[in-house]
């Protein structure tokens, strides 16, 4: 007997908590209290723009809400690990994917761009995506 799956989480929720993730701490840790499987909520923004809330603080660098979005079960991505500084993540997916060393995030923005996000802590991403290695 297959189960049924859960409600829908509101639309207009999604797009708040994402919108909240490119810079309101308190906003999305009050959201996540509220509602947990927001962790992985995406929303499109258009044209299959899509976004996470983990997506939306790797672009901007903020570090604080990615490392709470993470701590909710959050996937972690390429781009969230670029700006984190998780220089051995980003190695390990482009080894296996090369072609990831150009691929665009929420926006279209560049994985080099999420690692500049990522200040002084991300220094080593940067120099990974400069070696061309």
């Amino acid at each position: 007997m297959a189960t049924q799956a859960p409600a829908a989480l509101e639309p207009s929720l999604v797009q708040r908590f994402v919108g909240n993730a490119h810079g309101d701490l308190d906003a999305v840790r009050a959201a996540l209290s509220d509602e947990p499987i927001l962790a992985n909520a995406a929303w499109d923004w258009g044209g299959g723009d899509w976004e996470t809330a983990a997506g939306a603080a790797a672009h901007m660098g903020r570090r604080d809400i990615a490392e709470l979005l993470l701590a909710h079960g959050a996937r972690l991505d390429v781009f969230v690990a670029a700006m984190l500084g998780e220089v051995d993540v980003v190695r390990v997916i482009l080894e296996a994917q090369p072609q990831a060393r150009e691929a665009k995030g929420p926006h279209g923005i560049p994985l080099r761009a999420h690692a500049e996000a990522g200040g002084e802590q991300a220094a080593a991403v940067l120099e990974l995506l400069d070696s061309g290695r």
